[in-house]
């Protein structure tokens, strides 16, 4: 069961839109054509100003923005950014702390995964917040080629251009890898993260650089 919104979230978000709303005439001077969309960023960027779009692959880029656009005009649910694009040396420093965390190295996957097989790394994955946010995306991501991959990472969605299975955890993906060879399915190179994805139930917990930062190491990616 996801936590209930607090009053400051409740007046955030109610001031966010707002701002999208104040930002619209000033967005159709930039462009006319899409103002509703740009005064949506920036708004975004407002209340989300820890976020970060860069090293996003052009593909990742476009469907969450897009994305986040329709929820928030349409529906009016925000969606912010935890953390998209990791270089080499940030996921390896992550990986590593996990393994030192939890002990072992095949316990670690189950949260991370390593900079050779992570989609953050290939600018991919997008971890989101809230739980409000993430949800809509669960539910309307796909149309975007936007979808959560694993059971144990509400937050954490992946772009794709063909719906794939979803898997338990991060490490459930290289078991299936190895299961596919032995028993002769098609195995997907290092292609494969192009093609697959889909969503459904939700964990407890925030995303982790909003976690407590006790557990925060222990919750992800």
């Amino acid at each position: 069961m996801n936590p209930p919104l607090t009053i400051k979230e409740c007046v955030l978000a109610a001031v966010t839109r707002l701002v999208a709303v104040l930002l619209v005439p000033i967005a159709f001077c930039r462009a006319p054509g899409s103002a509703r969309f740009l005064a949506c960023q920036w708004a975004l960027g407002l209340r989300f100003p820890a976020e970060s779009l860069r090293g996003l692959a052009p593909e990742t880029l476009t469907a969450f923005t897009h994305a986040r656009a329709e929820a928030f005009w349409r529906d009016g649910q925000l969606i912010g950014l935890t953390s998209g694009h990791r270089d080499a040396a940030e996921q390896h420093r992550i990986f590593t702390e996990e393994v030192r965390r939890t002990g072992s190295v095949s316990a670690a996957r189950r949260r991370v995964l390593p900079p050779q097989e992570s989609s953050h790394v290939r600018g991919l994955a997008l971890d989101v917040r809230p739980t409000e946010g993430a949800r809509w995306l669960e539910q309307h991501g796909g149309r975007y080629g936007l979808y959560r991959v694993y059971d144990n990472e509400w937050w954490h969605f992946e772009y794709r251009t063909v719906e794939p299975v979803r898997l338990p955890h991060p490490a459930a993906a290289a078991w299936r890898s190895e299961r596919d060879a032995t028993y002769g399915h098609q195995i997907h190179g290092d292609e494969s993260w192009r093609h697959e994805t889909r969503p459904d139930v939700y964990g407890n917990g925030w995303p982790p650089m909003y976690a407590d930062p006790a557990e925060r190491r222990g919750m992800h990616l």
